[in-house]
């Protein structure tokens, strides 16, 4: 499929940030946007590069009532000669479409999709920060446009992809975090959409993560929804815990996110010489073994925070304390490991990496 590009006066371009510190995480958006529309008669056409601007949506519009949404988040960082570098961008495109399927959505070529990102991307090149910790990420979507209510699958769709270049996710950089599990309240269960990326499940953390926020904690460390008794996930990133030196991660059970980030971390560890282990992890046996120092560090693992440290679980108004609030190093060089591949510093024995030329 031909993608038209809409030129852009030069007059009408953005100023760029002087210090990519200053950006935070999806505050500021670049210059241009792709658009993409689906209708049954047609299919996926009138792919289009052009000015990012708001959308013009109906009040009626099914996106609005029903919540069918999906979303991807990826990265683009910037390689010492100059290119872009995508980190497994396949594995993000092939989750999108297992998402549409979830959502009764339709699924985008995957070529077409990569091809649309990678020009983008390319055409955007001044807003790649050059700084090591930060990023251009990339957030395609896919939404519901058509008009009318009642509840079922929309006949029409919009898909569109913005670009936020963003300095690091956490202002605290990378040192450890505080997080609160929670058992009042549950995220997703086993059979719902926990494992697809669609809004709702970021609705349904809000409050939890409020009430960890008002009490002192970064963020929730949600249990399952049937006993509330293992461990999940956190709310923007997958979790790990280094248990008697095995590198350990809650089971894939449906209602966890199928993380890019963490299939990622599971492979290098090996390659690195680390057991793992991807097993149910009970919120027992988890306080039990920090308290034990069976449990040696912790730290997440996603695409907006790569790998951050865990330095502290609350549980039953009781904090936990792991590795006295200090990076381990395990985490430590998972993360300097991982940052060097996707920054292009590195070889990449995995192939994960795709790089392409600015404009």
């Amino acid at each position: 499929m031909d993608i038209d590009i809409i030129p852009i006066p030069d007059a009408e371009l953005k100023p760029l940030f002087d210090n990519p510190e200053e950006l935070g995480f999806g505050r500021v958006f670049t210059d241009r946007m792709f658009t993409m529309e689906y209708t049954p008669a047609r299919g996926w056409h009138a792919a289009t590069i052009r000015k990012y601007e708001p959308l013009c949506l109906d009040p009626a519009t099914l996106v609005f009532h029903y919540g069918q949404e999906i979303f991807e988040g990826m990265k683009a960082f910037a390689s010492p000669g100059g290119q872009a570098v995508f980190f497994r961008p396949e594995d993000n495109v092939r989750r999108f479409n297992h998402s549409a399927r979830r959502m009764c959505m339709p699924e985008l070529d995957e070529q077409l999709m990569l091809d649309g990102l990678f020009r983008l991307v390319s055409i955007e090149g001044r807003w790649i920060p050059q700084k090591r910790g930060s990023a251009l990420y990339i957030r395609p979507t896919m939404i519901a446009a058509e008009v009318g209510l009642g509840v079922r699958p929309a006949t029409n769709y919009l898909y569109f992809v913005i670009l936020s270049p963003v300095g690091p996710y956490f202002k605290e950089g990378f040192r450890p975090v505080r997080l609160c599990a929670c058992d009042k309240y549950v995220r997703a269960v086993e059979g719902g959409v926990g494992e697809a990326k669609t809004g709702g499940n970021y609705a349904a953390s809000l409050l939890a993560k409020q009430d960890a926020k008002e009490k002192g904690y970064n963020e929730v460390l949600w249990l399952d929804a049937r006993e509330r008794r293992y461990v999940e996930e956190v709310g923007a990133m997958n979790i790990f815990f280094v248990i008697d030196g095995v590198v350990c991660t809650p089971e894939l059970s449906g209602a966890i996110l199928q993380g890019i980030t963490r299939k990622s971390v599971l492979q290098l560890a090996e390659h690195l010489g680390y057991p793992v282990a991807e097993r149910r992890i009970a919120i027992d046996e988890l306080v039990a073994g920090i308290m034990s120092g069976r449990v040696s560090e912790a730290f997440g693992a996603g695409t907006a925070a790569s790998i951050a440290p865990v330095g502290e679980i609350g549980y039953k108004e009781k904090d936990y304390t792991i590795n006295m609030t200090e990076a381990g190093p395990i985490s430590r060089r998972l993360y300097e490991a991982l940052q060097a591949i996707q920054f292009g510093e590195a070889p990449d024995p995995f192939g994960w990496t795709h790089k392409i030329d600015l404009h």
